[in-house]
Formats: C-alpha cells, sequence, structure tokens
C-alpha cells in the first residue's frame, strides 16, 4: 500500500492515524448528531501541526509536503469524516495567501492559523452561484484606502467559527471578458456589518461548520487584497487544483476507513453457522472495495507529488477528485451492505462514511464539473 513513501512519511501516517483514534473516534457520534464543532479536538491537532500542515516552518507551520498533507488528510478521514474536516479545513482559504498574499498577510494571517490560535476560511459560492465561479456577484468597491464589500455568500465552511474569510469579489464590473474583473481580499469576521447565520440539517459531515456569510458595507484595508487586483479568477483556479487534489484525500480515507470497518465486521459476523466473509458474494464486495480504494489512492499520491513538483496539474486534479469521491461512494455503500440492518443505525461508522462520502461529489467543484474540465483538458480548450 505504501510503496515508495519515505520513512518519515511512513511515520506520519501511524502518528495521525493513532492520533485520530486515540482523539477523534471516541467522541465522533456526540459531535456529528449535536452538529457541533470540535474545538478541543482542533486545538490538540495543531498541537501536533495538523492545522494548515503545508504551511511553511517560516510562518508557524510544519511545512509538510502536499504529499505529506495527503497522507494526514487520510488518515484523518479514515476515522471520521466530520471532525477531520474540521481540522483540515481550518486552513482552509490560506492556500491564497501562500500563493499570492504579501510578506505581511503571511504573517498576520498564516501564523495564528498554523498554531491553531484562528480558523480560516474561503468564501467563493453564492446563494445563486455554485459552480459558475464567474457569476459571482459579492462587490467591493475602493473609497479611499478601504474596501467596501457587499453581498452575500452559501455553504461556506467555517462559516460561523472562522476568524477571517478569502472573499472572491467583484472589483471591477465593467472589465471585459467573463473572467476578468474579480479580486480575492481577506474580511475579517469582527468587521462591522458582518454576520453569519449557521446551516444545520446536513446529511453529512455535521461536525463542519457551514454557513451563509453576510457582507453589508463591510470595510477592510487596501491592504486586504490578495495578489493583483482584477486578476483573482485565475488565481481561484490555481486554488482548486490544490483543494480538488485535497477533496481526493479525503475520498480516499472514506473509502479506506469503511472498507476496513467491512472487512472487520466480514470477519466477525456469523450467518448459517460461519463468518459471512466466508461467502464469495462478500469476498467479492471486499475484493472490489479495497481494489478500489487503491487505485483512488495512486492517482491521488500522483496528484499530490506532481503539486510537490511545481507541475499543471489542472486535468490529473479533476481526474483524481472525480474518482476518489466516486470510489467513496460507492465503498460506503458496500460498506453498509455488508453490514446489513446494522450498518443502517449509527451503531457502527459506516453510516457516518455513508452520509459524509457524498459530499466529496459536490463541494470544490461537482462530479459533472470535474468531468468537463477533464474534457476541456483533454481537447485542449482552457481557459
Amino acid at each position: 500500500m505504501d510503496f515508495g513513501l519515505t520513512d518519515e512519511q511512513q511515520q506520519i501516517r501511524e502518528e495521525v492515524r493513532r492520533f485520530a483514534e486515540n482523539e477523534i473516534a471516541p467522541h465522533a457520534e456526540e459531535y456529528d448528531v449535536e452538529e457541533k464543532f470540535p474545538h478541543d479536538i482542533v486545538e490538540k491537532a495543531a498541537e501536533m501541526g495538523l492545522t494548515g500542515p503545508y504551511i511553511p516552518m517560516d510562518y508557524g507551520g510544519a511545512g509538510y509536503s502536499i504529499l505529506d498533507t495527503t497522507i494526514i488528510v487520510e488518515e484523518l478521514f479514515a476515522v471520521d469524516p466530520g471532525i477531520a474536516l474540521s481540522i483540515v479545513a481550518s486552513s482552509f482559504g490560506c492556500e491564497a495567501i501562500m500563493e499570492f498574499g504579501t510578506e505581511d498577510q503571511k504573517e498576520r494571517f498564516l501564523e495564528p492559523v498554523a498554531r491553531g490560535e484562528k480558523i480560516s476560511g474561503a468564501a467563493i459560492s453564492e446563494p445563486d452561484t455554485g459552480s459558475d465561479v464567474s457569476s459571482v456577484s459579492t462587490t467591493a468597491e475602493k473609497d479611499g484606502d478601504e474596501w467596501v464589500i457587499n453581498g452575500n455568500k452559501m455553504w461556506i465552511t467555517n462559516g460561523t467559527v472562522g476568524d477571517f474569510f478569502v472573499v472572491l469579489c467583484k472589483t471591477n464590473p465593467d472589465a471585459e471578458g467573463r473572467y476578468n474583473g474579480f479580486s480575492q481580499i481577506v474580511v475579517e469576521a469582527d468587521r462591522d456589518g458582518f454576520s453569519a447565520d449557521k446551516i444545520t440539517g446536513k446529511l453529512g459531515i455535521r461536525a463542519s461548520d457551514t454557513a451563509e456569510l453576510i457582507f453589508d458595507d463591510v470595510r477592510v484595508p487596501e491592504e486586504n487584497l490578495i495578489g493583483t487586483r482584477d486578476a483573482a479568477f485565475m488565481q481561484q483556479m490555481q486554488f482548486f487544483d490544490q483543494t480538488r487534489v485535497a477533496v481526493a484525500a479525503q475520498g480516499v480515507g472514506i473509502a479506506k476507513g469503511a472498507s476496513e470497518a467491512a472487512l472487520e465486521y466480514a470477519q466477525d459476523r456469523e450467518q448459517f453457522g460461519q463468518s459471512i466473509s466466508e461467502f464469495q458474494a462478500i469476498q467479492h464486495k471486499l475484493a472490489d472495495m479495497h481494489t478500489k480504494t487503491e487505485a483512488a489512492r495512486n492517482l491521488t499520491y500522483k496528484a499530490s507529488w506532481k503539486v510537490d513538483q511545481g507541475e499543471n496539474i489542472t486535468k490529473l486534479a479533476s481526474m483524481a477528485k472525480e474518482y476518489a469521491s466516486r470510489v467513496a461512494t460507492d465503498v460506503a455503500d458496500e460498506a453498509v451492505q455488508i453490514h446489513g440492518g446494522a450498518g443502517y443505525v449509527n451503531d457502527f461508522p459506516v453510516e457516518r462514511f455513508y452520509r459524509d462520502s457524498k459530499i466529496t461529489q459536490i463541494y470544490e467543484g461537482t462530479t459533472e464539473i470535474q468531468k468537463n474540465i477533464i474534457a476541456r483538458e483533454l481537447l485542449g480548450k482552457g481557459f
């Protein structure tokens, strides 16, 4: 399974899995049922360098590679996706600051996130704008040395617990071309005019906070602009390349956790005087589940490694995200089937894996969007 990984990466895997089993597993059901953000567990994760693990050491992070980070995500999600997302997404949006931010911005925003003192978020989607990022209508107008932001953002991870958000805004409504005139601006949650409304009743990842954000004449200083003004759309596409690899890692983790749980249950459960693992129908399910998981893992690791090499991975990232998310839902479904009635209640973790898996096919671009991107890249029809 781990052919090609270094001893250090093997150690990372073992330590993260041990943390997840000791600190996450005992509380997974509680946080899921209560839809409660696990602040205490996130703080413990920060002590291990798991909040923004890719943040460079110069800014307080662990300085892990993207492949290292993928391993971390996989192991956390193999135990409980909801709490795992709360941990790994505590630095969501920081990728843009790392890539395009100033030194001042990196010091102000990355360091407290890496230390677990603050939580970040990325505010892109809107009530009427999901996959079509180019239709974002939230505006940021310049007034002296400040930006004045108005609009709504929807389905925002960490919405009510985040300390700041990287917000995609329309800064030049007269810009020519569909993909021009957008900027990314950091908005702190304590700014006047900012509010967040928690979204409850989600199918899965209930421990992760999701909200609608409202910006009503929110003023932020000019220096909160990330990168070049009006050039954020292409910055966003680069951001998605990396975050889609992260979602692929989430899918691999869910598939791993579900397939491991199914294997254990199949060996323990007896019917007709023998373990159900002795039945060929169950054996074939287990074989398919583990094969698909391994294939998804290899595709995701390849994409992660190529990010570390500085290569363009738009097509590969979408391939990994689409395939790994499909494997996650397929494997979780089979895991419930192997558990039978026991898998339909929350006595076993496969019930949560089943519910949690679906989101991997939706956020960071739906399955359909990923297939569009793959085809577009194959046909040489990029932006």
